[in-house]
């Protein structure tokens, strides 16, 4: 009668181990919300997962794109800010805190946070391609041009060629514009830059 007893406990705790979600797991079901877009459902996954694990600075990473696509750019800064200050040696830390000050306005900032970034990895063209938004936004056209042509070296896509051709415009270098449009509709690169590679 013992054996049985104490089989059916173990059994009991067993099965009751076996349906806690561990912050991996609900990690896992956050990031799949938000890939279906599914946002809402994302950032409730991605607070379970912090509840049992407040430490991991991916699942504040994650948390703070969801934030970020949700346009809540005020969490998406403090989730980011928490993965660079457990980790300053995070490039796409810095990149995604950037992009947040960067909607946020504070563009000076944002700079910041993409040198810090491109110091850590000078290859990334989602880092260039980011700062040189914010060069734009401030009608710095040489240096968005320079940042958008290091994109264009590292992996060429229709939306930074457009980009580009939008600074050259502003300068009033039509010729050169016109040039990367017709690059842009050629079909010869992706469209998004992303399509290479999403940020680590």
């Amino acid at each position: 009668m013992k054996k049985t007893i104490l089989l059916f406990a173990v059994c009991l705790c067993a099965a009751a181990c076996q349906t806690l979600p561990t912050s991996s797991e609900y990690l896992a079901r956050g990031d799949g919300y938000f890939k279906d877009g599914k946002i809402e459902q994302a950032l409730k996954a991605y607070d379970k997962a912090l509840a049992l694990n407040p430490d991991r600075t991916d699942i504040y990473a994650s948390r703070g794109a969801a934030y970020f696509f949700k346009g809540d750019y005020v969490s998406a800064q403090n989730d980011f800010l928490t993965v660079v200050e457990k980790n300053p040696y995070q490039a796409d830390a810095y990149t995604a805190l950037g992009s947040a000050l960067a909607a946020l306005g504070d563009y000076d900032n944002a700079l910041k946070m993409f040198s810090i970034s491109l110091n850590l990895n000078p290859s990334k063209p989602e880092t260039f391609f980011s700062r040189g938004g914010v060069f734009f936004m401030q009608g710095e056209y040489d240096k968005a041009i320079a940042d958008y042509t290091s994109v264009i070296l590292l992996a060429p896509a229709a939306e930074v060629y457009n980009a580009r051709g939008a600074a050259y415009l502003k300068k009033g270098d039509t010729a050169k514009a016109e040039d990367d449009f017709n690059v842009a509709k050629g079909g010869r690169f992706p469209e998004k830059l992303n399509e290479y590679s999403m940020i680590d």
